[in-house]
């Protein structure tokens, strides 16, 4: 137990405040015809504040829906989450829903953007739904962060995959959440703009009172991570800490040829 010692030589335990992100022994799985298949096989980890940790592991090993489950999109099957200090399985479905609007951001693949909102409206979109108002110019500083200032009223539609993606992370930049969910954030763009989501999300994550956990098949974002944890069979086998992108790519691919 950690202790700290007063100035008159009391000893008193020092209590630690819960990492943002906890799952202990958790399970997922479906129901199938007359049977179930399972997905995830009990899963514990933990994420620690100003820590970044990515999720590796070959196709179908149970990644997405790991972060699915961590992120209270989807109930585990048993097991435990707590998410920003709270147990999700006591949370009512309005409480989990302004959980994940008020202190966790998403960075997806799919950018979730709605397309007949401007830049500048889909970044304020949190504030909107939660009906409060950002900082004064913080819209603005993220946008110009990104490198969209000058996009500002342009809609999805109108934009390139790297510029939807960058403003999804803007609208995590101006959310400024205690968590952050990234499921392949940068798998559909350049190289550029991928190191640009990449040092903005590390940025982030490292950033006091915050932590990040993402989902990749990229190990060149894994080793940008504190900590690689590798999934297989719905199960963690493995973790590498500042890993080498050499050292991530050799141990995903060992992993993907005993699944073969």
């Amino acid at each position: 137990m950690t202790q700290q010692v007063e100035a008159n030589g009391t000893v008193r335990p020092l209590h630690l405040a819960p990492p943002p992100i906890a799952a202990q022994d958790v399970r997922k799985s479906y129901a199938v015809g007359d049977g179930t298949v399972g997905i995830l096989h009990g899963v514990s980890l933990q994420v620690a504040e100003q820590e970044m940790v990515a999720v590796m592991g070959p196709s179908g090993s149970g990644k997405s829906t790991l972060l699915y489950c961590l992120a209270g999109l989807e109930a585990p099957t048993s097991g435990s989450v707590v998410l920003a200090g709270r147990p999700l399985e006591a949370l009512s479905r309005a409480e989990l829903a302004k959980l994940r609007r008020t202190a966790v951001g998403f960075v997806f693949q799919s950018y979730n953007l709605i397309p007949t909102l401007t830049a500048t409206e889909n970044v304020l979109l949190p504030y909107t739904l939660d009906r409060s108002k950002p900082p004064a110019g913080l819209v603005e500083h993220v946008l110009a962060t990104v490198g969209l200032a000058e996009r500002a009223h342009a809609r999805p539609p109108s934009m390139s995959g790297g510029e939807q993606q960058r403003v999804a992370l803007a609208r995590v930049l101006a959310q400024q959440p205690e968590v952050i969910f990234a499921d392949e954030p940068t798998g559909a763009l350049d190289v550029r703009t991928g190191a640009l989501v990449l040092a903005e999300l590390v940025r982030i994550a490292h950033s006091p009172g915050r932590c990040a956990l993402v989902v990749t098949h990229d190990p060149t974002v894994a080793a940008a991570c504190d900590r690689v944890l590798f999934l297989c069979d719905g199960r963690l086998v493995h973790e590498l800490v500042g890993g080498t992108v050499q050292e991530v790519a050799a141990t995903l691919a060992s992993l993907t040829s005993k699944e073969a």
